[in-house]
């Protein structure tokens, strides 16, 4: 008899193929913060891996409600068989979203990397409207954009155009001959909307010996993924796998200071949008959140230590994009180097606004009652700021508590007596 030739069988890890390992224990439900707030969702196991077994790809999506999933991504966190529910889910509203067509309010939302850019000119007159409650009014009444929503303000110049006119020359000069490398992933927000965030951190980078790369990068395609337009995101993911491969393979690591972006890049590319390539793959294990990759050089001796002491109590906020990573709360065991600092993390899972979820005017309410635990303990907490990781969860979460949000970066920064102009 001839031996039997041995083959993998490469996609039973596939997104679709994890729902059989699901057992219906509803873990997942229990911990969903849209479903304990609303009866509009079903919960992420019913329309997640349950329907998945019924929806075949010649087949109209099975459940619309699935609409109104967050994918905050909890469900996949708290999974204990491995089952990538909100990566299902997500899948599916894609199918959804083609099947019904993509409106003019899903197209604006998505291409918030093309408005930053385009309104900096106009910052001034655009940051006026925007805080200007009849206009509010009229988008809510014509795109269907909540008027409730916080929007962002331009900072009326982009950090790229910072790093290419003054840093880049100045980094380039400083350069120190066999210095390790970085490379930083700004992000759009972070791009238009505060650059001072990216000076911080790359000012923390180099203090601590690296010199630092801004290479070609484009909108990580987050927004586009979360409105169902996996065409478009498949399109902003390769150009940045295109961009960046070429240092992870030379071993730089690719460091950002916007959890949900570094998220698409770690998981998002591979496990929703089905980017299966080399590129993507390498990129992938290249990428690190800023607070994992400073605790990193702590944990091999080298992470600086001069900080300077802080005295204050902060509450934390993890932001559910952040716990996708799996990597704990890195921030936190930063702040504990820290003289005199004191933060705690909130007892909460989710602030609500899941990216461009809470900006539609029907998941309005939704967003705000997912988030009113976190709301209240911050405000109880008598801190005049609060300290999360990812930039749509701090505006959301200023404008609900009345409180200054900043990133981990900022106090890591103040720690090191690093200052930069706004």
């Amino acid at each position: 008899m001839a031996e039997l030739e041995l083959r993998e069988l490469p996609y039973l890890q596939d997104t679709p193929f994890t729902a059989d390992h699901c057992v219906k224990c509803n873990v997942c439900t229990q911990a969903c913060p849209v479903a304990a707030v609303t009866d509009l969702f079903p919960g992420p196991k019913t329309v997640g891996p349950q329907a998945q077994r019924f929806r075949e790809p010649s087949l109209p999506s099975v459940d619309k409600s699935l609409d109104y999933c967050s994918s905050c991504g909890i469900c996949t966190l708290v999974c204990p068989h491995g089952v990538r529910v909100m990566e299902i889910n997500t899948q599916a509203k894609a199918k959804l979203a083609v099947e019904h067509g993509f409106n003019l309010r899903s197209w604006v939302l998505e291409h918030n990397s093309w408005w930053g850019v385009l309104g900096t000119p106009f910052a001034p007159l655009l940051n006026w409207m925007f805080g200007f409650k009849p206009f509010r009014l009229v988008l809510e009444k014509t795109l269907g954009v909540s008027s409730r929503v916080a929007f962002p303000t331009w900072a009326g110049y982009t950090f790229r155009g910072w790093w290419k006119q003054t840093k880049r020359r100045a980094s380039e000069a400083a350069q120190v001959a066999g210095a390790p490398s970085v490379v930083f992933f700004h992000g759009c927000s972070t791009n238009t909307y505060d650059p001072r965030l990216g000076k911080l951190a790359v000012k923390v980078l180099e203090h601590n010996g690296f010199n630092v790369i801004v290479p070609e990068q484009d909108c990580c395609g987050l927004p586009m993924q979360s409105n169902g337009d996996f065409a478009e995101a498949r399109k902003f993911a390769k150009r940045n796998t295109s961009s960046l491969a070429r240092f992870a393979r030379q071993g730089i690591p690719i460091v950002g200071v916007s959890g949900s972006c570094m998220t698409a890049l770690k998981n998002d590319y591979e496990h929703i949008l089905d980017m299966h390539d080399d590129e993507t793959h390498v990129v992938a294990a290249g990428v690190y959140d800023i607070s994992e990759f400073l605790l990193k050089l702590y944990l091999q001796g080298n992470l600086r230590t001069d900080f300077k002491p802080i005295d204050a109590k902060i509450p934390y906020h993890a932001p559910c994009q952040l716990k996708a990573h799996g990597f704990g709360r890195p921030a936190l065991d930063l702040f504990d180097l820290i003289p005199g600092l004191q933060v705690w993390e909130v007892d909460a899972d989710c602030c609500g606004i899941a990216g461009t979820y809470g900006y539609k005017a029907e998941k309005r309410d939704i967003a705000e009652r997912v988030g009113a635990h976190l709301f209240e303990r911050i405000r109880e907490s008598g801190a005049s700021m609060a300290v999360c990781d990812t930039e749509t969860c701090r505006w959301h979460i200023s404008q609900m508590t009345g409180k200054k949000l900043i990133h981990p970066i900022e106090l890591i920064a103040q720690a090191y007596g690093i200052t930069v102009e706004a």
